[in-house]
């Protein structure tokens, strides 16, 4: 056993069970008649107990897994794409929470640097955040200012472009062999294209160089001009720091963070500055 998956030997093969959360019969029959077939082959699925064959992965470089896993993760938004009336209720919704959170974390850490501030002597992580709080701020500001450009964008359209989403998307969950597959369809739904690449993001943004596999992903799955934006408010979005470990472990949480947001401006300011120059020419 592994996790929740069983994998059983034979002597007729090799093979992976596991308890689906979700009944994924009709995200399987979609993929199916769009002839995306890119998962292990289905040997049995009842009472939401999956039996898969058991595929073998090869060593490669991570870096080129990561960019096979991009190319599969657009193949299938490319192979599933389609269009859904939507009310502007929906898009509002989407709205509200995002500038919630946005307002959440901006409160957030105002409230703790007026704590850290107050303190005669810093300790290490304390100092770090307060070193680097620009850039929190510059995200919060960046994320609310786009987010007002993107809801103007959206509110008069009544189509959104919509995919299957794997929805769990990292290194772990690819497998290639002579084929590519993908693993773990637990949380596989409907969905708007932006969300498998900002999950892939957050789970690995350290470890790759995410503006060439952005580029690589938008070779062949371009995205929307407000769904690029909307990808990029939420990416820009810095994260909530939890005060609940060791100060060793809290300045490695911290520059983590740091580190997280560097990249992810380097990811997003060149579409930043072709917008600037289209608008004022």
């Amino acid at each position: 056993m592994k996790g929740k998956v069983t994998f059983v030997d034979t002597d007729r093969g090799s093979y992976a069970m596991k308890e689906m959360e979700h009944d994924q019969e009709e995200i399987w029959n979609y993929l199916r008649s769009r002839n995306f077939l890119y998962y292990p082959e289905i040997i049995r699925y009842e009472n939401r107990i999956l039996v898969t064959k058991l595929e073998q992965d090869i060593a490669m470089p991570k870096e080129q897994k990561a960019e096979d896993l991009i190319d599969l993760m657009a193949l299938l938004h490319q192979k599933t794409t389609h269009y859904k009336e939507v009310d502007i209720s929906d898009y509002k919704e989407l709205y509200e929470d995002i500038s919630n959170n946005i307002f959440y974390l901006k409160t957030y850490y105002d409230d703790m640097m007026t704590i850290i501030e107050s303190h005669i002597i810093m300790s290490p992580s304390e100092y770090l955040l307060a070193r680097n709080i620009t850039l929190v701020y510059s995200a919060l500001n960046f994320s609310k200012e786009a987010l007002e450009k993107w809801y103007e964008m959206i509110k008069d359209k009544r189509k959104q472009r919509m995919v299957i989403l794997h929805n769990h998307l990292e290194l772990s969950h690819f497998i290639r062999n002579q084929n590519a597959y993908l693993t773990s369809w637990d949380k596989a739904k409907f969905g708007i294209p932006i969300f498998d690449f900002y999950k892939f993001y957050k789970k690995h943004c350290l470890e790759f160089e995410f503006d060439e596999l952005f580029k690589r992903y938008e070779r062949s799955y371009p995205l929307l001009e407000e769904e690029r934006l909307l990808l990029f408010i939420l990416l820009a979005l810095p994260s909530k720091i939890e005060w609940n470990d060791s100060e060793y472990a809290m300045c490695q949480k911290i520059s983590n963070m740091i580190d997280e947001m560097i990249k992810t401006e380097k990811l997003i300011s060149p579409y930043n500055t072709k917008n600037r120059e289209q608008e004022e020419s």
